[in-house]
């Protein structure tokens, strides 16, 4: 086959990308996503309603998603690396501790957080892992300026004395001086990053039904005329033809809705809309403007060595479809009809106010005046002589709104929770059915099986992106770097690492259930049970010191717990200088303490009564 040209690879890449922008839009996936950030937000009644102060939004998807967020990313997670080959092992603690510290160090966990939370709402989350190097140029100082004049005048010295003919033609001390430079280029930025890409900017290969068998993916990026135009790594060319795209009206029209705004907030700078190509058949990148011609960069091989650098967070996959359901989706009907029938509740209730007709000519203005009076016992002239009373004033007749209405709000409530599998008790609501503790942890088990598959998703996507953190550093690290690790004895220490320390073969996973949120009352039953289970085994096969120290330090938060712990004296046999005969022997670990294995029973006792346990049968 014929080479293909550049400027049909140019072409070729903006038709995919007119086709990808208008499947998704046919496909109703821009519209969907929109209508999901308004249920989260609580904007679930359109903007033309007439009278806005009327209508209620019981916002259940709010506390949906603020309950399952914060279930599998609340803390920080514990990546374990393991080596997969045997001349690995010793590389493989380093690089454990080394993206451990950068998670933490570089604020990975606030981006993750964000796409998290795309990943619950929208179905699915984009994160971005890539190499920032970043100058910026900066003034001389006048010591830096003085030493470098210092240099240069030992420089020249040093030449004239070994070019005695040359002394004449050397520059002055003026002419150094004067050719000194007064900025210097400064590295600001040079590391990994992980960053969160909303969903309305990456668009995909249409026929695509998951990443691994994409064609292509593409990035929307919106920078400003002058940025295009300075930024020297695209071509000279190609960046002095970039026009406006209108004030990016292009990005705006299939954006998030924060983005839809009027041409008075739009049209204040002079934006384009850049994109970036990534062909994974070819394994190029190419990045183009909306408006322009040729391309910014040619297409050039990946940079990086894992190819386009996209981890998708996925939620509920749809059979046959790219782009997952998220957790919104299946309570979007529920959550109006919700508001819908609390909004005729509060009608129904203003229409409860009582209201009563009367004759306008009976009464004149100081009787109406005393009729609408709030004061009891007020006394009302009536100047019709020729009506009874009775017919004067009489109540307005009502119609009662059905009981089973106050019953229909329940019923929805419960349908949220059966279809989302959140319960009360998750909500941080007290249940107006009382249930058995059997009943209550039933229910506290199933939930815990969708936040299991969440969680096991988030654990996945953390591991893919930690890997391709150590593979930018394998590839584009120099010089030396420094990581915090924690020691045996809870205290900080830095580790200085290069490239050729981190270099081999790793699997990246997360600790199970460290970035869920732990429960103090949890985790002091967790340090009990533990101190119960391995009783038997103290003294024999697990240390009893050892045991008692990690139950006070992650069970009760005790930072210093070798205070608490007893040391044992050593035993001399046979009478001391003093003639005092030894003491006796004590018995064989183990035994000492039988029931508890080998743990002093006031220690245990202490711990269970604390949590209300009882004492193991000996």
């Amino acid at each position: 086959m014929a080479r293909m040209s550049k400027s049909k690879k140019l072409e070729k890449y903006r038709e995919r990308l007119t086709r990808a922008r208008r499947w998704r839009s046919d496909q109703g996936y821009d519209d969907l996503w929109r209508r999901m950030i308004d249920l989260y937000r609580g904007k679930h009644w359109p903007a033309t309603t007439s009278n806005q102060q009327d209508l209620i939004a019981v916002n259940l998807s709010f506390s949906t998603i603020n309950v399952l967020g914060p279930a599998v990313s609340v803390n920080h997670p514990k990546v374990v690396v393991s080596a997969n080959r045997a001349e690995d092992v010793a590389a493989a603690s380093t690089v454990e501790s080394i993206v451990n510290y950068l998670w933490k160090h570089h604020d990975f966990q606030d981006s993750f957080r964000r796409s998290v939370k795309d990943f619950l709402i929208f179905g699915h989350g984009w994160i971005k892992v890539g190499w920032r190097f970043q100058e910026q140029e900066t003034s001389v100082s006048e010591s830096a300026r003085v030493g470098a004049a210092d240099r240069a005048f030992a420089e020249l010295d040093a030449y004239a004395v070994e070019n005695p003919e040359m002394a004449g033609d050397l520059p002055s001390d003026e002419d150094v001086i004067a050719n000194l430079p007064n900025t210097e280029m400064v590295v600001v930025e040079d590391q990994p990053f992980v960053e969160r890409v909303s969903p309305f900017d990456v668009f995909v290969d249409p026929e695509a039904t998951c990443m691994e068998d994409a064609q292509w993916i593409c990035q929307r990026v919106l920078r400003t005329l002058d940025e295009v135009q300075n930024d020297k790594r695209y071509r000279a060319s190609a960046r002095k033809s970039v026009t406006p795209d209108g004030g990016s009206l292009v990005m705006y029209g299939d954006g998030p809705p924060q983005r839809l705004e009027t041409d008075e907030y739009t049209q204040q700078e002079d934006l384009v809309t850049v994109w970036e190509f990534y062909n994974i058949t070819d394994n190029t990148l190419c990045v183009f403007a909306e408006n322009g011609v040729g391309e910014l960069v040619e297409p050039t091989p990946m940079p990086y060595a894992y190819g386009q650098p996209f981890v998708m967070l996925r939620n509920y996959d749809v059979p046959d479809s790219f782009y997952p359901m998220g957790d919104l989706e299946s309570i979007e009907s529920l959550q109006l009809e919700l508001d819908k029938t609390r909004s005729q509740l509060m009608n129904d209730r203003k229409r409860g106010q009582r209201k009563y007709l009367y004759h306008e000519r009976s009464f004149d203005g100081a009787g109406r005046e005393a009729l609408e009076s709030d004061d009891d016992g007020r006394l009302v002239p009536v100047v019709d002589e020729n009506r009874p009373l009775s017919e004067v004033v009489v109540p307005m007749p009502q119609t009662p709104v059905p009981p089973e209405i106050y019953n229909y709000s329940a019923i929805i409530e419960n349908d949220i929770n059966t279809v989302s599998g959140i319960s009360e008790y998750a909500r941080g609501a007290l249940p107006e059915t009382r249930r058995t503790a059997t009943e209550a942890s039933i229910i506290a088990d199933a939930q815990n099986a969708r936040a299991a598959d969440k969680l096991a998703t988030i654990e996945l996507s953390i591991g893919s992106i930690a890997r391709r953190v150590i593979q930018l550093l394998q590839q584009y690290m120099t010089g030396e770097d420094f990581a915090r690790i924690v020691g045996p004895d809870g205290q900080d220490a830095w580790i200085a690492y290069s490239r050729e320390e981190i270099v081999g073969e790793f699997d990246f996973n997360v600790e199970a259930g460290s970035t869920q949120p732990m429960n103090d009352t949890i985790r002091k039953q967790q340090a009990v049970s533990l101190l119960n289970a391995v009783a038997p085994l103290v003294g024999t096969v697990i240390d009893a010191g050892e045991i008692a120290k990690h139950v006070l330090q992650s069970g009760f938060g005790i930072s210093d717990p070798e205070r608490f712990i007893m040391q044992q004296q050593p035993m001399v046999e046979g009478p001391d200088a003093a003639g005092v005969p030894p003491a006796p022997i004590p018995e064989a670990p183990g035994e000492a303490f039988a029931p508890t294995g080998g743990v002093p029973p006031e220690l245990v006792a202490q711990l269970q009564n604390q949590m209300g346990m009882a004492l193991p049968a000996s």
